[in-house]
């Protein structure tokens, strides 16, 4: 099934791990590590192998297994100076940061990687984190209120001169920014609410979705672009999955019941209390993890859903039937960074482009009847 538009190659962006913690919420080994040294050599690798983005993850306090962080935004821009093509997407939260001065990093970090820099908007569901540091926390759908407005700021500093705005959240007065980024940076927002989709169809270049089987990435997809459409836009779809590549189909599925078995069940229901709650406070019962069990909670974003678990060739598969599905790119959690982003770029990678290369001739044939 295809939901109109459909990228000629689907595009590859993973989960910076700046956080410590891994991807899941498990007791499992991870040879991963959250330090610089670490993320450096991997955003080289991912480079290397045909990833074209990597997304920075942004958590402020310790909370549910992940005990030490990174900023964002700087951990962001020292990647992007120890990269050449690879863009980097930092996580950012409207009230914990002014759009105005995002704006300025923005442009600053625009220039100094030669315009690979991007940024994540990101709602919030972490009441705790606010309210530690004395912000106001918003009900649901007015944080994507407020996030909305940031989207619209920040377009607009980063496009026009003598700025003005006046929101509800944000007011800017005759306001220039200079210099203003050589290459506007993409910008890109989650969620799985129906104030979520708003803001993608009217104001965001992508959205994010948690895991999703291919009816859930279909039924958002249609919403979101028709949003865009009203809107006389076009947004691309970004997937979150959790990938499993080993050499058959058993040690993939054997690895996932590892995880699963290991999970951390404290961190698990204390994250599992904290996000139903966050999600079923969207007025159409629509928001993120409103409806995942236990097992898709282990992985924080529900990217088990995906089901991106398997041999080289069932994942490409899959991978491909998400694009036919409208699906632009593939952000992808790993277990194993360092070594499994080497097997994906060796192994899974080249196989999705001879899938695609493949489509494309099918549908030139077709068209030529």
């Amino acid at each position: 099934m295809s939901t109109e538009r459909v990228a000629d190659e689907i595009k590859f962006a993973y989960w910076v791990p700046n956080v410590s913690g891994g991807l899941v919420t498990s007791d499992i080994e991870q040879r991963t590590s959250w330090d610089f040294e670490y993320n450096k050599k991997l955003a080289q690798t991912a480079e290397r192998v045909g990833f074209e983005y990597a997304l920075s993850q942004v958590r402020y306090t310790a909370s549910y297994g992940a005990e030490f962080q990174h900023e964002s935004t700087s951990f962001s821009l020292a990647l992007l100076l120890a990269t050449e093509r690879l863009k980097v997407i930092a996580a950012v939260h409207p009230g914990l940061w002014q759009p105005g001065v995002l704006a300025k990093f923005g442009a600053t970090a625009d220039h100094l990687s030669g315009g690979r820099f991007a940024v994540n908007v990101v709602s919030g569901w972490f009441k705790g984190e606010f309210t530690a540091l004395g912000e106001p926390w918003l009900e649901h759908d007015e944080r994507y209120r407020r996030s909305a407005e940031f989207l619209q700021v920040l377009r607009k500093l980063w496009t026009e001169d003598n700025v003005e705005f006046a929101g509800d959240f944000y007011r800017i007065r005759d306001f220039t920014l200079k210099p203003k980024p050589g290459v506007f940076p993409e910008l890109f927002q989650g969620g799985n609410s129906s104030a979520a989709r708003d803001n993608a169809g009217k104001y965001s270049d992508w959205y994010f979705s948690n895991g999703k089987d291919f009816d859930g990435v279909t039924e958002q997809l249609l919403d979101v672009r028709r949003v865009a459409q009203g809107a006389g836009r076009e947004v691309k779809f970004g997937l979150n999955g959790f990938i499993i590549a080993r050499d058959t189909e058993r040690e993939a599925r054997e690895t996932l019941r590892e995880i699963v078995a290991k999970a951390n069940k404290p961190a698990v229901e204390g994250f599992r209390d904290a996000v139903t709650q966050a999600g079923r406070s969207a007025p159409d019962g629509k928001g993120m993890w409103a409806d995942s069990s236990y097992e898709d909670l282990v992985q924080y974003n529900d990217g088990f859903r995906s089901q991106l678990i398997g041999t080289p060739e069932q994942i490409a598969e899959r991978i491909v039937a998400y694009r036919r599905r409208g699906v632009d790119l593939i952000l992808g959690g790993f277990l194993h960074f360092q070594e499994e982003i080497e097997y994906f770029g060796a192994r899974v990678l080249p196989l999705v482009r001879e899938l695609e290369a493949a489509d494309r001739t099918a549908e030139l044939e077709l068209a030529a009847v």
